[in-house]
C-alpha cells in the first residue's frame, strides 16, 4: 500500500525534510509513505483567500490518483488515537487501496476537497505549522505500522 502525503508548500527547512525522511524510510514493503509537494498559490496584497484555496485545490486534485482513498487533514475532522490510526491502516491494507492524505496551505483546504474526502482527520485542535505536520504524520504512520507488526517502537 502506498500512502501519499499531498502537502501544499515547498522548500522546507532541512530539519523538516530530515524529520519526515527519518520516519518514511523506516517503513517496509507493505506500507510506503511518499511526499508530494504542491506549490502554494501566489499570494498578493489582495486577500483573495478563496481564490488561493481554489488554486491549491486544483493542484492537489491533479495529484490525486482516481483510485486513491482521500483523507483530508482538517482541524474540524475527527481526532484519531494511535490505536485508531493502527486500525485504519489495517483496514487500508486489507482494502488494497492507496491513500492520499491532503494537507492544505496556510488558509486550509478548499471545501470541495473536504467534500471529496472519505474521512477527515484532525491532528490537534491546535493550529500546527504545516512543516511540522509532515513530521507528525510520518511519525504517526510509522508508529501505527509498528503496532501492526508487533514492533516494540510503541511503548
Amino acid at each position: 500500500m502506498r500512502i501519499r502525503l499531498l502537502a501544499v508548500g515547498q522548500k522546507m527547512p532541512d530539519w523538516v525534510t530530515e524529520g519526515y525522511q527519518e520516519y518514511a524510510k523506516r517503513l517496509q514493503d507493505d506500507v510506503r509513505l511518499e511526499l508530494v509537494e504542491i506549490p502554494a498559490a501566489k499570494r498578493g496584497r489582495n486577500h483573495e483567500v478563496e481564490l488561493w484555496k481554489r488554486q491549491e485545490a486544483e493542484a492537489l486534485q491533479a495529484a490525486i490518483h482516481p483510485s486513491d482513498r482521500i483523507v483530508a487533514l482538517d482541524v474540524l475532522g475527527k481526532p484519531w488515537s494511535t490505536e485508531d490510526l493502527r486500525d485504519r491502516t489495517a483496514q487500508w491494507l486489507q482494502g488494497g487501496q492507496n491513500i492520499a492524505l491532503l494537507v492544505g496551505g496556510p488558509d486550509g483546504l478548499d471545501p470541495e476537497l473536504i467534500r471529496m474526502a472519505s474521512e477527515r482527520w484532525s491532528l490537534s485542535a491546535l493550529t500546527l505549522p504545516h512543516p511540522l505536520v509532515r513530521i507528525v504524520v510520518a511519525e504517526q504512520i510509522y508508529r501505527a505500522w509498528t503496532l501492526l507488526k508487533g514492533h516494540p517502537y510503541h511503548r
